[in-house]
Order: structure tokens, then sequence, then C-alpha cells
């Protein structure tokens, strides 16, 4: 595999922003990690991260190249601040560099497919918010989205003293229904929609967001795999769902192997 750090302009948001990207490789040398590539444009999983982090923090705090290693799967990992991932009320727009300007970009850049059936979306707590608004916003993107931890009810989390006043900066008085995640799933299409993954640590602080969205999503017809499982709000939890949620993605086909592949 080969990390890239990307730092780019942002017509969007008006100034820079970088990018933390995960790429395949075709190696035979590499011991004790296969690695594989796929010929043509390779699949993608857009992987969001929490609000207390940026886009380096899965590949620093989880095991995520070696995990994708075998999947012949590009990662990327925008930096999007604690915006929420949304076009906030002071101006910044940080939903439309993610929605668009990201995905253009990131396409032309790394050579991926922009084939529904090979586009996937993934986020931690703010990110998998993100992850899954994303996905019931433009459900004709994505195959599949997984959110790990969620923090999925934005308008019910407005009450929260410690979220309160960074979503009022965000949002205002309330998010838009746009920007809410049960408000899409009452106009969505449930046989237009991505397949849906949402875990939580049975000890996290926002555990009670999972199994409620999936209620609510349920509700509507539309199905969500659900993973409940030891742990807290914390990176072992997510370090070890991780590799069950690759799991859980359709992903295209098998990867070829390297000439020679060393396993050992």
């Amino acid at each position: 595999m080969a990390i890239a750090r990307v730092d780019l302009h942002s017509d969007a948001l008006g100034t820079g922003a970088s990018l933390t990207v995960v790429l395949p490789q075709r190696t035979a040398g590499l011991m004790g990690s296969p690695s594989r590539a796929r010929d043509g444009g390779h699949p993608v999983l857009y992987l969001l991260h929490g609000l207390s982090d940026d886009d380096t923090s899965w590949a620093r705090r989880t095991s995520l190249e070696r995990y994708v290693a075998p999947l012949g799967l590009v990662v990327v990992m925008p930096s999007l601040r604690a915006s929420w991932c949304s076009d906030t009320v002071t101006g910044e727009r940080f939903w439309t560099y993610l929605a668009e300007e990201l995905p253009a970009f990131a396409a032309s850049t790394f050579n991926l497919s922009t084939r529904r059936e090979d586009t996937f979306v993934a986020g931690v707590s703010m990110g998998g918010y993100g992850a899954v608004k994303w996905a019931l916003r433009a459900p004709e993107r994505f195959a599949a989205a997984a959110s790990f931890s969620g923090a999925l009810d934005v308008a019910g989390l407005r009450h929260d003293p410690g979220l309160g006043p960074v979503l009022e900066r965000v949002f205002g008085e309330a998010p838009p229904p746009e920007d809410d995640v049960y408000e899409l799933l009452r106009r969505a299409d449930p046989a237009a929609l991505p397949a849906l993954y949402a875990c939580c640590g049975t000890e996290d602080q926002v555990l009670e967001q999972t199994p409620r969205f999936a209620e609510a999503a349920r509700a509507q017809g539309v199905p969500v795999t659900v993973e409940l499982a030891p742990g807290g709000h914390e990176w072992a939890y997510w370090d070890r769902a991780l590799p069950r949620a690759l799991d859980w993605l359709p992903l295209p086909g098998d990867v070829p192997a390297a000439p020679d592949d060393a396993d050992a």
C-alpha cells in the first residue's frame, strides 16, 4: 500500500484543504501484508473523521492500511474540521466541498471508478452522521454506507451541553431538513437507497443513537445492518469494528494477486 497526504486549494471553501489517501500497490516484496491492486478505475471508500479529529486519524489510530491491503480499495479521508459535513450558517461550504468538489478531484487524481457499485462512504461519530447523510442525499452515488458510533440525531444533540454550541455555529437554531437524517429517511425511496450499516460500542455514550436510527429506518422500509459490541467511544473499539465493516462492503469481484506475492 501507499499513503499520500495531499494539500489542495478548494474553490468551495475558498482556502486550502487536506486529504490523506490510502492507495493500492501491486507488490510482491511486502512480507506479512499481501497487497493487491486492480486494473482500471479503483473502487473507493470515502472515510470521514470525528469532531475532534482530522484526515490522518483513521490511518494513525487503526490498522486501516493492513485491513485494506488485500482489497484493491482506495480510501479517501478528507479533513472536514468541526463542520458536521455541512454548509454552515457562517458561510463555510464543507458540504459542497465534500459532495461535489472532492469526488471530482479524487476521481481524476487517483484513477477512481465513478460507478455506483464501486463507491462507498463511512465515518465515525460526526463522520458517521456525515456518511449517512451523504448516502441519503445522494443515493445514486453509493452502493453502501456505514456509520461507526454515529452522532446521527443532530437536532436532539443540540440540547447536549458540550455539543450544543458547536452545532449552533454550524446549523443555527435548528438543522435544515436536508441536514437531518430522520427527515431524509422520511423523504427517501427505500428501493433507491444504498445498503446501510451501523455499529456502536455498548459502553458508548451515544449508543442509543444507533438502534434508534435503525428503528426509524426500518419503519420507513429501509433495512439497516446493526452490530453492537463491547467498547466505548474510542479508537480501540473502532479498530476492531473496521475489518467487520470492510467485510460487509459489497466490493466488486476478486482482486488479482501480484506476481510471486509474498505473504510470509
